[in-house]
């Protein structure tokens, strides 16, 4: 556990502390109309070793920040995968999850407790916020574009950006996210390929089938 003044981290372990990891961002979001929660399961499957298979080459650890009320006002993880970590200029881990009040002393805390993990385990670089899996879902911090986003894409609140950057995180890459309404016309070229290849025998179109 670490101690501040005012605030305490905690490792999450019990099923309390990741029903308080999950609800944290109602609070956050409360009056933010264009979030879009995520279903529990699928943040915990990414918490899981026997669903998520980065678990097979990489490690994690969770975080929960409480005030002196016990209340929680931040969470983080932090996170190897030993088939990327040494791919950069320095071994590299990863900060990801991250939630927390517009407050830089708070936020401070999550990052530090990341950095003094990560440098326990051979790290000298930290990235984030990404995600212990695949880039499709929770992967970088949100700038510009705060309008409902798709779903389990990167979404958070304006003042992200200054507790990242005052604590000292750059920029290493620009992430563009995109949707299509399914009642949008699409692009004709893509009409154009449909009716050409609709006319082919050699294609056809099949539902899927789950089972």
């Amino acid at each position: 556990m670490v101690l501040s003044h005012t605030m305490k981290i905690i490792e999450v372990k019990s099923e309390t502390d990741k029903k308080e990891f999950l609800e944290l961002p109602l609070r956050i979001y409360a009056n933010d109309p264009e979030w879009i929660r995520p279903m529990n399961h699928d943040v915990e499957m990414v918490f899981d070793p026997k669903k998520n298979k980065f678990f097979r080459h990489g490690k994690l650890i969770r975080w929960l920040l409480k005030d002196t009320k016990d209340v929680v006002i931040g969470r983080v993880a932090a996170f190897v995968n030993d088939k990327t970590a040494n791919k950069n200029d320095q071994p590299t881990g990863g900060m990801g999850f991250f939630e927390c009040i517009d407050d830089q002393q708070a936020a401070n805390l999550l990052f530090d407790k990341c950095v003094e993990w990560l440098k326990s385990v051979g790290m000298e670089a930290m990235d984030g916020p990404v995600n212990f899996g695949e880039r499709d879902r929770w992967w970088g911090l949100l700038i510009d574009g705060f309008y409902e986003p798709v779903y389990a894409m990167n979404y958070n609140p304006p003042y992200y950006k200054q507790l990242f950057e005052n604590f000292g995180f750059k920029e290493h890459f620009q992430q563009y996210c995109f949707a299509l309404k399914v009642n949008q016309d699409i692009d004709p070229k893509f009409e154009k390929a449909y009716q050409m290849l609709s006319k082919n025998p050699d294609y056809r179109a099949e539902h899927i089938k789950k089972e």
